[in-house]
């Protein structure tokens, strides 16, 4: 997987107390890049044990702690390559509407665009103001750079997480199922391992210890060692410098499913994430979105962020004519 704006999503896992959300990933695991977690802040978990339910239990084909270490290890091979570049679509669902954007993924930056609130496209200031929030980027070179250092931050801390499921948790085995369109690549098998808590793990900083009070199920790709679907809750409260800075509430949900898009190149299909706690003893916290990822389609792997803003704005115009002529139901 690599690290991109949809992989950068994934990185809220690291929750407290970091500022902005984002994530993706690439041919082996987070999305300024390209992979199942991207920009760094988020983890959900909740349904694992339906999963368990619905796959066939029999004889695990490779001990659980090692399948899981030789997905991890080639998910981080996958999060550095830089090999391709994609435009896709993504649709964030909150209690408050949807959001639609189109990104593009550059060198210095994924460049992203909104193309429709609540389904509908921008509407003529709207649109104004979103190119306005888009260039500040194009004329102001320091602005670019913070943000391609915001992405590689939230990356950053994403695959630390990562890293960390080889020993945070323990595996069991709990059935096989085959992997469908939005996780794994359809007809693969997929092994389905209930995880919790190692008791003998010691999170290195916070960023980690969101995982003491995890648990659920991963399904893993066998013949590409990919990850393809996390799914898991919090069967605790958990908090962060003693509950100085915060905690997050037993409960919480976390699912985050990847796909492979093209040969050997996978990439976050869909998130889901449901939780709440609080930040510095008195500010609610509060994440409750769904988002969607599709429209993958391969972009030279030289584009400039420049040349992604002016691809953004006739996909924008392309994408309001398309639903004007009826011709496009936004996700």
């Amino acid at each position: 997987m690599r690290v991109s704006a949809r992989f950068n999503r994934y990185a809220t896992l690291g929750l407290l107390p970091s500022s902005k959300t984002s994530m993706r990933m690439s041919p082996s695991v987070v999305p300024a890049g390209n992979s199942i977690w991207r920009t760094a802040t988020l983890i959900s978990l909740l349904a694992g044990a339906s999963l368990a339910q619905q796959s066939t239990v029999s004889s695990p084909p490779t001990e659980p702690a090692e399948l899981v270490r030789k997905t991890v290890a080639n998910e981080i091979k996958a999060s550095k390559d830089d090999s391709a570049r994609f435009m896709f679509r993504s649709t964030k669902t909150t209690p408050k509407g949807s959001v639609t954007k189109i990104y593009i993924e550059t060198k210095e930056a994924t460049a992203g665009m909104v193309v429709a609130y609540n389904g509908k496209p921008l509407t003529p200031e709207q649109r104004k103001a979103e190119l306005a929030r888009i260039e500040r980027f194009l004329k102001n070179p320091d602005e670019l750079a913070k943000k391609r250092r915001q992405e590689q931050q939230d990356a950053d801390r994403t695959m630390r997480i990562v890293r960390a499921l080889p020993d945070a948790f323990l595996y069991e085995y709990a059935g096989q199922q085959l992997g469908t369109a939005g996780v794994g690549k359809p007809g693969d098998l997929l092994v389905a391992l209930n995880f919790r808590p190692n008791p003998k793990y010691e999170p290195p900083s916070r960023v980690e210890q969101v995982l003491t009070g995890m648990e659920g199920v991963v399904l893993l790709d066998t013949r590409c060692h990919r990850l393809a679907s996390i799914d898991g809750h919090l069967f605790k409260d958990v908090s962060f410098g003693w509950g100085i800075l915060g905690h997050l509430d037993k409960g919480g949900h976390f699912l985050v499913q990847q796909q492979e898009i093209t040969d050997n190149y996978w990439s976050i299909s869909a998130m889901k994430l449901d939780i709440t706690g609080k930040v510095l003893l008195v500010k609610s916290l509060v994440f409750s979105m769904t988002e969607v990822f599709s429209d993958f389609k391969p972009v030279p792997k030289d584009v400039t962020f420049a040349q992604a803003v002016e691809l953004l704005e006739k996909e924008e115009a392309v994408f309001a004519d398309n639903f004007s002529a009826g011709t496009m139901t936004p996700r």
